[in-house]
């Protein structure tokens, strides 16, 4: 009798500790994908940015030297320079383009407005790749674009948009913004309908116009969404790749380069593994300098107005 009642007791130790950890059984699959496909590889990079290495033959421990040299060479930080300025684009014009669309599409009543946001949201879901090289035709000395200034007379605007120094930079941003604005609109447009309609209502009472109505209740109401589209976006500018690689390489000259295409050039062209991984993570570190005190910034806010 004593025996079973042990037993008992063990198999119901047992069950209860399964009971406590089943969690843990759904979430390993995801994160030994997790584990496997980024922090392997993420582990793997910050190792090999220690080494002098080609890909192929024996590596040379050569400590932070590879980050030295990154970080004293204007030409290898020129990339990094680059992408903070494309947050100009990917960033600033998306989030307040979006901004002003949804608030406009709030207070617009029409059965073609669904129509409308899928149409605003498509950018995103076409591949990246794809998306460059339609903006390259578009761009082109023959394209779409240098036929219609040929077309209404401006024959003297037309020109080659990819290979000119001053307008390769701001021809590509324009890529990324129209990638990235109806992500942000239809974000922030799900943010405004979850404003209780009651505030705007009392704010019309109290004699606010659209414009006050707009600072007064339509921002701090979306102040969560809006930190989510700033992260977002900023962390597209700043590891940029397909768009840049796709329509520019990089070009003309280094004009266009920025980090995701130098670090594919340094590993894959010039086979000097270490210097691209150095360079992956300071990529890394420079986006969790940016982004987590966004986040914090955002989350305090949104906290304070709850």
């Amino acid at each position: 009798m004593t025996m079973r009642v042990k037993n008992a007791d063990a198999s119901a130790l047992v069950q209860n500790g399964l009971m406590r950890h089943r969690g843990w059984l759904f979430v390993l699959p995801a994160f030994a994908m997790y584990a496997a496909f980024v922090l392997w590889p993420l582990i793997t990079s910050v190792n090999y940015s220690f080494y002098d290495w080609n890909g192929i033959g024996e590596s040379r421990w050569v400590g932070f030297e590879n980050y030295r040299r990154i970080l004293t060479d204007s030409a290898q930080l020129a990339p990094i320079f680059n992408s903070l300025k494309f947050i100009a684009f990917f960033t600033v014009v998306p989030v307040t383009i979006g901004l002003l669309s949804a608030a406009i599409l709030h207070d617009l009543r029409s059965r073609y407005l669904g129509a409308f946001r899928t149409m605003l949201f498509f950018p995103q879901v076409i591949p990246l790749v794809a998306s460059g090289i339609v903006w390259g035709w578009i761009y082109s000395s023959s394209g779409i674009l240098n036929q219609g200034l040929s077309w209404i007379g401006l024959e003297s605007w037309t020109r080659p948009w990819l290979a000119d120094f001053d307008l390769a930079f701001p021809a590509v941003g324009v890529v990324g913004a129209w990638v990235l604005t109806g992500f942000c609109t239809l974000l922030l447009s799900a943010g405004i309908s979850k404003i209780d309609r009651n505030l705007y209502d009392a704010a019309k009472v109290d004699g606010a116009g659209r414009l006050r109505e707009f600072i007064a209740v339509t921002l701090p109401g979306v102040r969560r969404e809006i930190g989510v589209c700033v992260i977002v976006t900023m962390i597209s500018a700043l590891a940029s790749f397909d768009i840049v690689f796709i329509t520019t390489r990089g070009g003309p000259g280094r004009e266009t380069l920025v980090p995701g295409v130098q670090i594919f050039r340094a590993a894959f062209a010039e086979r000097r593994i270490g210097s691209a991984s150095a360079m992956a993570v300071l990529l890394m570190l420079l986006i969790w300098a940016l982004v987590l005190p966004i986040q914090k910034f955002f989350q305090r806010d949104a906290t304070k107005q709850s």
